[in-house]
Order: structure tokens, then sequence, then C-alpha cells
């Protein structure tokens, strides 16, 4: 059976150089994040590696709302100056990078949807939590900072909601993190208390003439911006890719 590690890497990367007291140690950065890649060759035993890197185009996500991710901090100069070295340096131990266009998300999860549904095993690599909407079968998430799996049940909990239900929960609450607005009003306990009573959004906006008139028209007048919210959350498995598996293959798998 393949199994492919898949690297978010700006998550990685990013997270390494932040630790660092001299943002200028680009050479300290290259070494971390080889010892960090061939620490998890080696705990995870992939067949295949791939690090997916976020391009430079506008997201699409950007074009459908302005102000998608609005506020977050821009990558360090000297960072963005030695990506290609630490992609280089990668390369040089057979560890392969892929650039997106633009986010990497949707490339990781286009690539391991298709992997998974080859009967292939995937492991990505990255703290971003928006992963955790995948299937999860045959699919591991895992946080390299806390050398620890995801554990989805713990998220469940703590959000009050199902799996299933977490695209409909950030499209009624939103995401801070990333700017998707949610409907205003709606906070993360109203959209749970809601999902719990009506299961998925559709349901509830067929029920409105159930809920308070206050909480209906906040609801009602929130729609648009709540299948705005859906979308921005939601990654897409399905971004046409040219790529073949074979170009990521572990040289001690071979």
């Amino acid at each position: 059976m393949n199994k492919l590690l898949i690297i978010d890497g700006l998550n990685l990367v990013r997270r390494i150089h932040a630790a660092l007291p001299d943002e200028n140690d680009i050479a300290n950065v290259q070494q971390r994040s080889l010892a960090a890649s061939q620490k998890m060759l080696k705990q995870h035993q992939p067949t295949h590696i791939i690090v997916v890197w976020d391009g430079n185009e506008t997201s699409w996500r950007k074009v459908l709302y302005e102000d998608y991710k609005k506020g977050r901090k821009p990558m360090p100069t000297a960072l963005s100056e030695g990506l290609s070295q630490i992609k280089a340096t990668l390369a040089d131990n057979d560890i392969h990078s892929f650039d997106a266009q633009s986010e990497a998300d949707d490339v990781i999860a286009t690539i391991a949807t298709k992997v998974i549904s080859n009967n292939g095993e995937v492991v990505i690599v990255s703290t971003d939590k928006g992963f955790s909407q995948l299937p999860i079968k045959n699919l591991t998430l895992w946080d390299h900072f806390n050398q620890q799996t995801f554990d989805i049940q713990q998220y469940e909990k703590k959000l009050g909601v199902e799996q299933y239900q977490l695209l409909d929960f950030i499209a009624l609450a939103g995401d801070s993190g990333n700017k998707i607005p949610g409907i205003a009003g709606i906070g993360p306990k109203s959209a749970a208390d809601l999902l719990n009573k009506f299961r998925t959004l559709a349901n509830l906006y067929r029920s409105l003439d159930n809920l308070g008139a206050k909480q209906a028209q906040k609801l009602a007048e929130g729609k648009d911006m709540a299948r705005i919210s859906y979308k921005l959350a939601q990654l897409q498995t399905d971004i046409p890719l040219n790529v073949n598996l074979k170009q990521f293959r572990v040289k001690s798998a071979e």
C-alpha cells in the first residue's frame, strides 16, 4: 500500500523560523526543516513524501471575499528570500517540493483525497485545523511540534459539533483566525446549539419559523454571508494537478 507523507511547507518553516532568536539565520531554518522532515520519515515510514508550498497568486478565496485572512502578518523578508535555499536543501536530500499556485491547502486536500481514493494511506503534517473536515479513513493529521496526532473527537467535543457539521459551524460562527465572517451575532455556542437541534445548515434555514424572531432575523439577514463563509472554509479536493506520485517516492522505499 502507498503511504504518502504530505508536509504543509510554510506551516512548518514559519514556526521553526519564529522560534529562532535571529530571524536572519536561514541556514538554521534549513537544517531544522531538514531534520524535522527526516524525523517524520523515520516516525511514519511513508513510501512517498511531498512538501507543498503556498504560491504567490491571489487565492480564489480572496477574490470571493476581500477580507479573507486580512491582517495576517506577512512572511518575514529573510524567510521569504530564503525559501528557495530551504527547498534546495530538502531536494538535495530527496525530499521534493510542489509549489501551489496560491494556497497549499487545496493542493494538499486534492492529493490526499486522490491517494486515499486509490486505497492509499496519507499523513498530513500541519497545525491547520481546516484539514479536520477531510474524511478520517486512512488519514492521519500529525502535529509535528506537539508530536501528536490531531484528535478529531476532542475537537468535536471542544466545539460541541460533529465532524460532518464543521463547515456548517464555520458558516454560522465564522473563523476569526482566517477572517471568515460567519453571521453577525451568532457565536460558537449559538452555532453549536443550533446545529445540535437542527443537525444541518439546510435544515436550520428550513426551520426559521421555529426560532425566536430575533435569532431568525439574524439568520435570514446573514444567509448570503453564511454561504460565502461555508465556501471559504471548504477545502477543494479536485484541483487540476500535473503530478505523478512516482516523483515523490522515498528512496529507501524503492
